[in-house]
């Protein structure tokens, strides 16, 4: 270590010294100590580390001193920060997994602070006054809204496929066609997941046809399921076939072999009015006879994180007293706002308009075109001159891997400079507080109006009247 790297280390001042600093001696007054310690120990390392490895170098005592204070103060905030943080959706992807996917109805947030606030019949009988079951509070809404006989909510649609195979199949056969072999978020596979249910794979038809005598020629006495998994995240065209739920629900009942549906998305309100096609119902799903199905809750349907699953009264029965069940269950909380967004769909008008997730998704033109113009109008009096702003048509998607070949038409702002690159503007709004998610395409830095929620367009507006700082 040369003598100046040295000098240094040394002249880096102790923990005691920068407390004792007026700004951090402030900062304490309003954080905990113990936060303000571990922040100075932490520039402290930090600069420590640099003088080491060759990457510091101060001019002074002084400018030492200040230049620590302002770390110091910054690792403050930084350390005091929620990781989990509300951001804006500029996207135009409605169900954006890495943005938390669905927004909550105002009725499940109301009930998330009733419910969340004080203690609930979570499980408790009321009428009898003894212990109950906490399933009792979704299973009765969800089968007067579709039409099964029973229920069944975990915390994820890859919970339910996992439990119904472990209790239905485990150590036995599960038949499922070749082409709905798939992968879906963050690399679970089917094969794996069955796998680890302990059930047994029996791949049957080819990757792009699959017959319903390969369905047949494959059943024999260690079948357990016929599995169904419905292409919501992906698509094969051209030279396809593939056999329908309701000849394959004909098959099991001749052979005397359950049949199961994966999902995925779970629809509960037909969205073909609006330009979307191919994501079935889930009530025709359960008239079409599927013993046992399952689907996710914060997709299509617009509520919490949730695997729901659907059947027949015996396995719904049977799932519930499997081990996994007490796993994978969910909370107060879950089932609360869970609840509330599905007796909307009670009226499903009103669950189009009060549902986010399905309010974006039919949105019509005319309000998006509203939208773009008064918040590009907005811009353009709050920002420097050398900025551009102007509309554009563009396209927005579901998302959530639901109808992933599918988009609806909407209306994009494009912000651009001569002066800073799409990716300078990009990180400006994503740097700020709270951050804005948009998309770069052709040194454009794009925001979709369907996805703003309403307040986002005076954020964007604050946020570009500062963008000044990177032209």
């Amino acid at each position: 270590m040369g003598s100046d790297n040295k000098e240094m280390l040394r002249s880096l001042p102790a923990v005691d010294e920068l407390l004792r600093q007026e700004a951090i001696s402030e900062a304490v007054e309003t954080y905990p100590r113990t936060l303000v310690v571990r922040a100075v120990r932490n520039v402290l390392d930090q600069n420590r580390q640099a003088i080491l490895n060759g990457k510091a170098a101060f001019d002074s005592q002084e400018f030492e001193q200040a230049n620590l204070v302002k770390e110091i103060l910054a690792e403050i905030q930084h350390l005091a920060s929620f990781t989990l943080r509300r951001v804006i959706n500029g996207t135009g992807i409605i169900v954006h997994t890495n943005l938390g996917r669905s927004l909550l109805c105002q009725d499940a947030l109301d009930r998330l602070q009733l419910i969340g606030s004080g203690y609930s019949n979570l499980e408790y009988d009321l009428e009898v006054g003894r212990r109950g079951s906490r399933y009792v509070h979704a299973e009765a809404i969800l089968c007067e809204i579709t039409g099964a006989e029973g229920a069944l909510v975990v915390n994820n649609n890859a919970a339910a496929v996992v439990l119904v195979l472990n209790t239905l199949a485990q150590g036995k056969e599960v038949v499922v066609s070749r082409g709905q072999l798939v992968e879906i978020g963050g690399s679970f596979r089917i094969p794996d997941i069955m796998s680890r249910s302990g059930a047994r794979l029996r791949e049957v038809g080819c990757t792009n046809r699959t017959h319903l005598s390969d369905y047949e020629g494959a059943i024999g006495p260690e079948t357990a399921l016929l599995l169904d998994v419905h292409a919501s995240n992906y698509q094969i065209v051209g030279f396809t076939a593939e056999v329908g739920l309701e000849e394959l629900v004909e098959l099991g009942r001749k052979h005397e072999v359950p049949v199961m549906q994966d999902l995925g998305s779970g629809c509960l309100v037909d969205v073909t009015p609006f330009g979307l096609q191919g994501e079935p119902l889930v009530q025709d799903t359960v008239r079409s006879g599927a013993d046992v199905i399952t689907f996710s809750g914060d997709k299509l349907l617009g509520g919490t994180q949730a695997g729901i699953i659907l059947g027949r009264r015996e396995f719904i029965a049977e799932l519930r007293r499997n081990p996994l069940t007490r796993a994978l269950r969910v909370d107060k909380l879950t089932l609360a706002a869970l609840e509330a967004t599905l007796r909307l769909y009670r009226d499903e008008d009103a669950a189009i308009q009060a549902i986010p997730t399905l309010k974006m998704i039919a949105t019509d033109q005319k309000t998006l075109i509203d939208r773009a113009q008064v918040l590009v109008k907005a811009l353009r009096a709050n920002i420097p001159e050398s900025i551009e702003v102007t509309i554009m048509d563009g396209s927005s998607m579901v998302g959530g891997g639901a109808l992933p070949t599918q988009t609806l038409p909407t209306k994009l702002v494009a912000i651009s400079s001569k002066e800073a690159s799409a990716a300078r503007l990009e990180a400006h709004f994503r740097g700020y507080v709270p951050p804005i998610i948009g998309r770069v395409e052709q040194e454009l830095f794009l925001l979709d109006v369907r996805t703003l929620q309403p307040g986002d367009e005076e954020v964007i507006i604050a946020a570009a009247a500062k963008l000044e700082s990177v032209i």
